[in-house]
């Protein structure tokens, strides 16, 4: 385990213990927060490790996505989600110990603002841009669709977003790629979340499952007037190519909350 790792778990495990006690309670926020189409900009880091990488299974990779989330007002009672997934990867591999930054996943989804029984969806374009680092990059560029449904009753939220993107043009890497992600998330009345979800991705072109499990702990809190949320969790890679990362993954989020007010 790398001194950066083990720095990174010590430090969400640290602001864990001092943000229960200390902050004021938010399970609205935490619920919307567990919608991927909710009417909220959030502004999640998302760290992420991964183990046994490689043909000899000893290496290591760490990742720090930047996903901002931002509604826009379409009027009529309609809006347009963006989603944006900015990677920074740090390669602890053999013969490769090297960072930079990964291709940009970009979302869009049309919303209507209110619910209909608790039922919440979007449907939209999806794109995969060619904007990483010499090594971190497919050099391709691909688009296609995604969408989301949920529903929410109480403390609950259960949905599931999908995707799918193709490669356009005359990119080196053939892209047929599918993303699922079914999700559960429990709001307690303290604004503390557990959430369990999957995001599994299926390759086409090389037949080839990816199938992580996840499951975080997350709590809503306010640092001086800045709400935000922070959590952490453990994950299990089910599947995955051969020299892909296997078994226990470790996830942390930080997530900056910007309530309409």
């Amino acid at each position: 385990m790398t001194p950066v790792f083990r720095s990174t778990c010590a430090a969400a495990l640290a602001c864990l213990g001092l943000a229960a006690p200390a902050f004021a309670q938010d399970t609205d926020l935490a619920k919307q927060l567990a919608n991927p189409v909710a009417d909220l900009v959030s502004v999640p880091f998302q760290f992420n490790w991964n183990q046994n990488i490689g043909p000899n299974d000893d290496g290591e990779r760490m990742t720090l996505n930047v996903q901002p989330v931002i509604p826009f007002d379409l009027g009529n009672g309609w809006n347009l989600i963006s989603r944006t997934i900015v990677p920074l990867v740090f390669n602890d591999l053999p013969g490769n110990d090297d960072t930079g930054l990964g291709d940009i996943t970009q979302s869009f989804f049309f919303s209507p603002k209110n619910s209909t029984n608790g039922l919440t969806w979007g449907v939209g374009p999806a794109f995969l841009l060619p904007t990483g680092s010499d090594g971190f990059s497919a050099d391709t560029f691909a688009a296609g669709l995604t969408g989301v449904v949920l529903r929410q009753s109480g403390p609950w939220t259960v949905g599931g977003l999908a995707s799918h993107v193709w490669r356009v043009g005359d990119g080196p890497v053939d892209i047929n790629q599918t993303f699922l992600q079914p999700f559960t998330s429990y709001a307690f009345d303290n604004g503390v979340s557990m959430t369990l979800n999957t995001e599994t991705t299926y390759d086409w072109t090389n037949d080839q499952w990816t199938v992580p499990i996840n499951a975080v702990v997350a709590k809503v809190f306010t640092m001086g007037n800045q709400p935000m949320s922070i959590g952490g969790g453990i994950g299990y890679i089910a599947e995955g190519p051969d020299s892909g990362a296997e078994g226990v993954t470790f996830r942390a989020v930080l997530t900056l909350i910007f309530p309409k007010s």
